[in-house]
């Protein structure tokens, strides 16, 4: 599924603030799926995919996952229902080097993919905006700027928000075929299933939605 890793487009949207953080993957697209004979896709950035119960692929067993970016360089999303607990946002800030006075609270962390799993990166709700901030739709973007950890600890941060380590990513085509191969369904996005406190049912849930088309 992870032939192809579309890095180079997820480091140009952010450049000045992550570049630390994403330069170490580039794109593998050998042995990718053709999608010859397949029409033409619009894009599904700012939607749920919604692995079939039958995907061949453990890592993405039963997983929801946001498409923040999803363009002719690739498609990058983050995982958003599997949860590795929570921690203390001053031991974060600390990690990345960053002073974490006056900062309270904890955030969920949770494993947003098999990529980089060294990278931070918040989804949050969209009236929060800072440099280093993608706009993924209306209500929902994504900062990978550390400093908005600690907006979050200081109470002045996104109203919602939900902080993973890693991402998943396909190369150019490599998602369009995935999605004609049955693997994935697609739904919108909805705060409720990114944000809400029941994370044990967000996949059964996400199942029910009303399908897109293609």
């Amino acid at each position: 599924m992870l032939r192809g890793v579309p890095t180079d487009r997820l480091r140009r949207s952010v450049l000045v603030t992550a570049a630390a953080l994403l330069a170490t993957s580039g794109l593998a697209a050998a042995a990718l799926p053709t999608d010859e004979g397949i029409p033409p896709a619009s894009s599904v950035a700012g939607q749920l995919l919604v692995a079939d119960p039958t995907i061949g692929d453990p890592r993405f067993a039963r997983t929801v996952i946001l498409i923040v970016i999803d363009d002719a360089h690739g498609t990058v999303g983050i995982v958003i229902n599997r949860p590795l607990g929570e921690h203390p946002i001053a031991d974060l800030l600390r990690a990345a080097g960053i002073d974490a006075s006056g900062v309270r609270g904890s955030l969920r962390v949770f494993a947003g993919g098999p990529l980089q799993q060294e990278a931070g990166f918040v989804v949050h709700s969209a009236e929060y905006r800072r440099q280093g901030t993608i706009a993924v739709d209306a209500q929902v973007a994504m900062t990978v700027n550390p400093q908005v950890l600690r907006d979050i600890g200081l109470g002045r941060g996104p109203k919602q928000s939900l902080f993973a380590l890693g991402y998943a990513g396909w190369a150019p085509g490599q998602l369009r075929f995935e999605l004609m191969r049955r693997d994935w369904s697609v739904v919108p996005d909805d705060l409720a299933l990114l944000f809400g406190p029941n994370r044990a049912t967000v996949w059964e849930r996400a199942r029910a939605r009303q399908v897109l088309p293609l």
